[in-house]
């Protein structure tokens, strides 16, 4: 699916994808790509049913460190053994 911005930058997503995935989003910036990540309507409750009683014992610093493990397997996992090869060669 290709989007183009407008003459102000803007993106206009599908009705079906704001469906899917809401009105709003974090837009995080990579060295070749962006990627638009979907904020749930009320965050905390998201974060809440993700992990459920498991704060109740975890310094922030825990938590942090947690949080930034969990991202870059996401992102490992995203990427796959093929694309993640063709990075580290660039690198």
């Amino acid at each position: 699916m290709s989007i183009e911005t407008d003459s102000h930058g803007r993106l206009y997503l599908s009705s079906e994808l704001r469906k899917k995935y809401g009105e709003r989003f974090h837009v995080v910036e990579y060295q070749d790509r962006l990627e638009l990540i979907p904020i749930e309507e009320d965050p905390l409750e998201a974060v809440r049913d993700e992990i459920g009683d498991s704060l109740e014992d975890k310094s922030v610093a825990e938590l942090r460190e947690d949080a930034l493990e969990k991202a870059k397997q996401e992102v490992e996992a995203d990427l796959g053994p093929k694309n993640r090869d063709s990075e580290d060669a660039a690198e």
